[in-house]
């Protein structure tokens, strides 16, 4: 479609296929310290669609991640890309708490050390 980002997809435009590009491009966000992406680490609670838009819920490690302030803007940043301007809106929610049990298997297996924190 005209006037929209070249990353945009024909399956973001489906039914359905707005989230499940939300999910991809949020595959795509890595926590600056830990070099995980921020879905594998458990971050993404939510996505889901509400009216025109599509809410992400997503969580830190801690309260005081030293990532608090970009890594909400570069969940941001990878949807806009994906989706288009607009597209979502990310709200940053602390329940439940963030725990390493949250970890994907895949990332788990990448990364054992995170298991034990």
């Amino acid at each position: 479609m005209k006037g929209e980002p070249a990353a945009v997809t024909a399956n973001a435009r489906t039914p359905g296929g707005r989230v499940v590009g939300a999910w991809d491009a949020l595959r795509t966000v890595l926590d600056p310290e830990l070099c995980l992406d921020i879905v594998s680490l458990g971050l993404v609670y939510r996505v889901a669609e509400e009216q025109d838009r599509l809410v992400v819920e997503m969580t830190l490690t801690t309260p005081g991640c030293p990532a608090s302030e970009s890594l909400p803007l570069m969940a941001e940043q990878a949807l806009t890309l994906a989706l288009g301007s607009g597209a979502a809106e990310v709200h940053l929610v602390w329940e439940p708490p963030w725990d390493p049990r949250m970890i994907g298997e895949a990332a788990a297996v990448a990364s054992p050390q995170l298991r034990r924190r």
